[in-house]
């Protein structure tokens, strides 16, 4: 029974009445007093964020499964492309070899899509478990909220609890949509085992970020740990797939794979998911008990008794907060490049007979296929290094919400110099890391095709992305100068660009589409000759986009706590 306080008798004997103190829950339940309240707060706060990360999820999937029942609907066709993907290259981009037996368009989605969108699944929750509970943390706010009636555990749980909403919603509506497409060999019980293999693979994630966050004291830093832990996953399958497959048995993405959706349609791989998470949860839970709020299970480093000279500057200031993100998403991109360069000697097997690539390619020109080919892969590498320079452009917004700027700012760091240092560090990491692509792809492709020269044609088609990059980092500038708030904006710029310049022609969008991305006005190299015209503008536009922003900056007022 509670004991708390009551000031009813006090009334009746005439006594002063004193203060009554908040009620306690039990024991069991006080760890989780609050969690249903910053649930529902939790999915206000996400009301925009995730329908739009669900929707586009499936709507990535139902196209790709769209273009390949388009792109292969003859029963010839289908047996070309598994007899090109039965490659090490092949398997190791896409799944085990099972799914090759008869390879129709469910098995081909199950093979080419499951561990892909997995990632992104996974991704998707780890931001989520971070906005929710370590972010909380360091911006302060969770301290504020659990001065009140709120128990320890009631953080991690709402945000898991978001977490489940939204993989079980995305797991759903794949299921729904995909057996709704009338698709052959897509049937409803391959499509509801597909839906809830995202699910758990989610679910799973969503639990390795609950310890993530534990760890270190800092989002970044938990977000960077939980995606570490979702790339060590893919390699993982990856190295299973191509050599031995008990490896693949060590990644939750080769479980997911393992139920052979749409060929065998196993249920079991997905309870295996379902327990690593629970033990995981428990894991997040309990260790959550062994830290203080706003500190971290592994303690800061000591810092040198004497800063750096370099960190006296706005620009080596600025490049010391960046450079752990910039280190990742280099490894990431130089991986990316080789992956894609290692199959580009078979880029003539793997579109011959395929009508809209062959179309596609046709219309881009280029002295031989690979050519072709690499033009429209380095898309998608731009696209990926994108989400870095937007990532890197949303930095001052998020220094400046957790009152980390204003002590900066009230120094004589000018407003302009500080935007200006995160805003070349973005775009200068964006151009390494489009370079960094451009050499993983060029030397493994140089290799695969036998032609040594292919190296620095495709180094420097890379490059010739920069400025659509810097053109991103622009728009971001810009609408944290004058609409702070919309900053998110920004992340439509990769998304965009994936859809209509990297998809737009299978799926027919008319140019229109292409001419409003940054992307869409860069010359296809090394199929299309240089054109330096649209670089020169989309730099112009990029500094005009820069200066709008600075104006808009020393205009509005600054988020102060």
């Amino acid at each position: 029974m509670s004991a708390t306080p009551s000031t009813t008798d006090d009334t009746a004997q005439g006594t002063k009445s004193r203060p009554v103190a908040p009620p306690r829950a039990a024991d069991g339940g006080a760890a989780l007093a609050g969690a249903g309240t910053l649930f529902r707060f939790a999915l206000r706060r996400d009301r925009v964020r995730l329908p739009v990360w669900v929707l586009a999820l499936f709507l990535g999937t139902a196209s790709s499964v769209s273009s390949f029942d388009t792109s292969y609907d003859t029963a010839k066709k289908r047996a070309d492309i598994a007899e090109t993907m039965d490659s090490p290259a092949g398997l190791a981009m896409t799944g085990p070899r099972h799914y090759l037996d008869d390879y129709n368009i469910g098995s081909m989605t199950g093979h080419q899509m499951l561990g892909f969108t997995a990632v992104l699944v996974g991704i998707m929750s780890v931001l989520i478990i971070s906005r929710h509970t370590r972010t909380e943390e360091e911006t302060n706010r969770a301290e504020l909220v659990r001065s009140g009636v709120v128990g320890r555990h009631s953080y991690l749980a709402a945000a898991l609890g978001v977490a489940v909403v939204a993989n079980v919603a995305l797991g759903l509506l794949l299921a729904a949509g995909l057996s709704g497409m009338g698709v052959d060999g897509v049937d409803g019980q391959g499509a509801l085992l597909y839906g809830l293999a995202h699910t758990a693979v989610g679910i799973f994630f969503a639990a390795v970020a609950a310890i993530t966050v534990q760890v270190t004291a800092y989002a970044r830093g938990a977000s960077g740990m939980a995606m570490a832990v979702i790339g060590a996953a893919y390699a993982l399958r990856a190295a299973g797939d191509v050599g031995s497959d008990w490896v693949s048995w060590l990644s939750p993405i080769g479980w997911v794979q393992r139920t052979y959706v749409f060929v065998d349609n196993r249920w079991w791989p997905l309870l295996l998911v379902l327990a690593a998470a629970v033990v995981c949860a428990a894991a997040g839970f309990f260790l959550s008990t062994r830290r203080d709020v706003g500190a971290g299970l592994r303690a800061a480093r000591l810092g040198s008794p004497a800063g750096s000279e370099g960190l006296t500057t706005p620009l080596g200031f600025a490049l010391r907060l960046h450079r752990g993100l910039l280190a990742g998403f280099g490894a990431g991109a130089l991986l990316l490049g080789v992956m894609y360069g290692s199959i580009l000697g078979d880029a003539e097997e793997m579109i011959e007979g395929i009508d809209e690539l062959e179309e596609q390619l046709a219309e881009i020109g280029g002295a031989n296929v690979a050519e072709s080919f690499a033009s429209v892969v380095m898309i998608v590498l731009a696209v990926v290094c994108s989400i870095y320079v937007v990532m890197a452009a949303l930095r001052p917004r998020a220094e400046e919400s957790a009152g980390r700027a204003e002590p900066l700012l009230s120094t004589a760091l000018s407003r302009d110099r500080w935007v200006l240092s995160h805003a070349f560090v973005g775009a200068a990491g964006g151009t390494a890391l489009i370079l960094l692509a451009g050499i993983g792809f060029g030397a493994s492709g140089a290799a695969s095709t036998g032609d040594g020269g292919l190296f620095l044609k495709l180094v420097g088609a890379a490059l010739a992305f920069a400025p659509a990059l810097w053109v991103t980092i622009g728009l971001a500038v810009a609408l944290f100068g004058w609409f702070p708030r919309a900053v998110a904006v920004a992340w439509v710029v990769p998304v965009y660009g994936f859809v209509v310049d990297y998809l737009g022609e299978i799926l027919k969008f008319p140019d229109v589409l292409s001419d409003l991305s940054p992307f869409g006005h860069i010359p296809q190299l090394p199929a299309q000759d240089m054109s330096w015209p649209p670089l020169l503008v989309l730099t112009a536009i990029a500094v005009g986009l820069v200066w709008l922003g600075l104006l808009g900056f020393r205009r509005r007022d600054l988020e102060t706590k």
